[in-house]
């Protein structure tokens, strides 16, 4: 299959890119829609959404309006042919046997595309919206992630009634019926980068995802995460992400970017993101938040991808070579941007060995992106 690309964060407003800049990205239906099946037309892998319940502040739109991520995929996956749609859910906020139907049923609305990626929450407020309290202990999250997977796999392999008397669960006589199209499971992400989100992938996963600063600093990660997943006898693929800014040349790729991540950048919102990050979530190190300002404004702190495409290439094919199994990315306009780098990128990859050759496209084209001036 080759290292896999994707699509990350669609379904909320302005993507990744804390900017406000006029041209980013509105997370309406109709453009989730159009950039789906742009995205099949084009061979992109797999698309992620973020799940959010609150906005950052009054300060700040970003990500002020976001698309259920359930219901978002299930639309997708009805008006797509290829490619596959992830759901993120939130452990504390979904119930695992109304999760487990949901799922199987959206697997089924595809004939078996829908994936599932688990996360266990950490912003405050959203926590409060549901009148709970976020744990201080990371333990304590992903110790209830991992007994909300347990009930949900169990469900989707269960044929007999069963009973569950664990820590946060205490349930009676579950079924459940429809199970996952193909049988088994969906395929499963964990998004976590903190050592218990690393170690509950290593564990329960078919990919971790999780935040690098890079090619160098993230083949050490890939080797950690696989290696924990060994203990467990299992094998483990890592994803991360990165956002991208592919241009003809290098020095209108460095031009547009400086335009959204600088002089646009929303940089109230960028440190109030910053702030919660490091009060929660442990995505990122302490050394991270103190250099990744600028990362913040361009891609939420996710690693940059900038340059001709044959910049971009050689980036995601260090990827590649440190061990990750793909990656998924932003742009600051999703469907305005993914045609150019489709065409311009995919065939380069397969020169280097990356991914296959791009698969030829219905009408024998594929869109070109417009690009700031």
């Amino acid at each position: 299959m080759g290292f896999q690309i994707g699509l990350f964060s669609p379904n909320t407003e302005s993507g990744l890119a804390i900017t406000t800049a006029p041209e980013r990205w509105r997370a309406t239906w109709e453009n989730n829609l159009r950039l789906a099946r742009l995205a099949d037309e084009t061979g992109i892998d797999f698309l992620l959404p973020v799940a959010r319940w609150t906005d950052w502040g009054k300060d700040t739109d970003f990500h002020g309006s976001v698309l259920d991520p359930l219901v978002w995929a299930s639309g997708l996956l009805t008006a797509t042919r290829r490619v596959r749609v992830f759901v993120t859910l939130h452990t504390a906020f979904h119930h695992p046997v109304v999760a487990a139907k949901q799922l199987a049923t959206a697997d089924h609305l595809s004939a078996g595309r829908a994936g599932l990626n688990i996360v266990a929450g950490w912003h405050a407020p959203e926590y409060e919206m549901f009148g709970l309290s976020l744990p201080d202990d990371h333990d304590v999250r992903y110790a209830l992630a991992q007994e909300w997977w347990d009930v949900v796999r169990r469900i989707w392999s269960s044929d007999e009634p069963f009973d569950h008397e664990g820590r946060f669960f205490r349930l009676r006589n579950v079924v459940g019926s429809p199970k996952p199209y193909n049988g088994g499971t969906l395929p499963v992400i964990n998004a976590g980068s903190s050592a218990q989100g690393r170690s509950f992938a290593a564990r329960n996963a078919d990919r971790a995802f999780t935040v690098v600063a890079g090619p160098d600093d993230g083949a050490q990660v890939v080797a950690a995460i696989r290696a924990e997943a060994a203990t467990h006898g299992r094998s483990v693929g890592v994803f991360t992400l990165g956002h991208v800014v592919c241009r003809p040349s290098r020095a209108e790729a460095e031009d547009h970017l400086h335009y959204y991540a600088d002089e646009h950048a929303d940089w109230p919102a960028v440190d109030e993101v910053m702030r919660l990050q490091g009060l929660h979530a442990q995505s990122f190190t302490p050394e991270m938040l103190q250099v990744f300002r600028d990362r913040f404004a361009a891609g939420h702190g996710s690693c940059p991808i900038v340059g001709d495409p044959d910049d971009v290439a050689d980036t995601l094919a260090a990827f590649a070579a440190a061990g990750f199994d793909g990656i998924a990315l932003s742009f600051l306009n999703y469907t305005d941007e993914l045609g150019y780098f489709a065409t311009e990128v995919f065939p380069r990859l397969a020169a280097r060995g990356v991914r296959p050759a791009p698969v030829d496209y219905p009408d024998g084209t594929v869109p070109h992106a417009r690009h700031h001036t």
